[in-house]
């Protein structure tokens, strides 16, 4: 399991003219083939009419499942421009269709190659990219004399703050990084001189908007 890695947020688009041609790109996040072939598909027949529907996916932790399709256009000038943007950006599970209406211009290979990898690359930036950072989860339990204090120094650290629940006591639930575990507890137990209640809860990833 990565530790941490970058894909799209949930859905996107977003298009350009080039030519006088109409190219529309159309990104989503899918952790399986059949999700990228849905979307496909489903891309497909809204835009049944266009001339084109290239397409390209990356799938897996190592990027196991890679395709391409060029849907008419010349080979190598449409899906494998789309994938290569994918890879650029270092982006996984993620499937790009780029819809194509023919305005009566012919780009050639090498416009045709700017003109997909441009149009998948506006897309993912409409989009947005994140960044899902595997973390681990922690309890932290203190009176409310220590609340405030700890709440500051929590605040002001990278560590991620998702809950405080007031009841008899004060419960932080906080994110952190894997392999920054035993720091973060020291930190903690020297923050409250050892007064608080630590303990771990979930592993799961958390989503930060990656920086442009």
């Amino acid at each position: 399991m990565l530790d941490n890695y970058f894909t799209v947020k949930k859905q996107g688009n977003d298009e350009i003219i080039i030519q006088k041609s109409r190219f529309i790109g159309y990104v989503k996040r899918v952790e399986t083939e059949q999700e990228a072939q849905a979307f496909i598909q489903g891309i497909k027949k809204k835009h049944h009419d266009a001339t084109h529907n290239c397409s390209a996916y990356l799938i897996g932790e190592h990027d196991q499942i890679q395709k391409a399709n060029d849907d008419g256009e010349p080979s190598g000038t449409a899906g494998v421009p789309i994938l290569e943007v994918l890879k650029k950006q270092q982006l996984k599970d993620t499937v790009v269709v780029v819809t194509r209406y023919f305005g009566g211009i012919k780009l050639g290979a090498g416009g045709l190659i700017r003109a997909y990898g441009n149009t998948t690359t506006q897309a993912i930036k409409t989009t947005g990219v994140i960044q899902r950072q595997r973390m681990q989860g922690f309890s932290i339990t203190v009176d409310y004399t220590l609340s405030g204090k700890l709440e500051h120094a929590l605040r002001q650290s990278e560590h991620i703050v998702e809950t405080i629940n007031y009841s008899d006591k004060v419960e932080f639930i906080v994110y952190v990084t894997i392999g920054e575990e035993h720091t973060f507890k020291e930190m903690i137990i020297e923050l409250t001189s050892d007064q608080a209640t630590i303990q771990n809860t979930d592993t799961t990833y958390i989503e930060i908007d990656r920086a442009t």
